[in-house]
């Protein structure tokens, strides 16, 4: 539905995709559209880097992977006896499936190397370019 508001290569074109959007879909969700009206300033932001930083910003596959491996863990489960139990679970899960995940992420040297112009000498002491 917002796809073409944030892969759009500009702000400008974003706030023209946001417009169609909001002709088509603002009648249906017209509390999300005027959420998206009103921190569009912030939403934005990320317009002003190169498109290889953008993807990573915007891209939550990964974020939701994480997710999903969590729901499986804990969706069998009762209840926990503390806080820490639940937390020793998730980790113990997160290595397990950390494993599997090897796909490789696409034009990642570009990124890095975008990143570190941008962001200069904050990965530093991380990455070596």
């Amino acid at each position: 539905m917002a796809k073409p508001v944030y892969r759009a290569d500009t702000k400008a074109a974003a706030e023209l995709a946001l417009d169609e959007l909001e002709t088509k879909w603002g009648e249906k969700y017209p509390i999300v559209l005027e959420s998206w009206r009103s921190k569009w300033e912030l939403l934005s932001a990320y317009f002003r880097y190169p498109k290889a930083i953008r993807k990573p910003i915007y891209t939550t596959n990964a974020v939701e992977a994480v997710h999903r491996q969590f729901r499986k863990l804990t969706k069998t489960k009762g209840a926990f006896p503390n806080e820490n139990s639940l937390l020793k679970l998730l980790y113990i899960g997160i290595n397990q499936v950390s494993n599997k995940w090897t796909m490789p992420i696409s034009n990642w040297a570009l990124t890095i190397a975008q990143l570190s112009i941008y962001f200069k000498g904050r990965l530093d002491g991380i990455i070596k370019i």
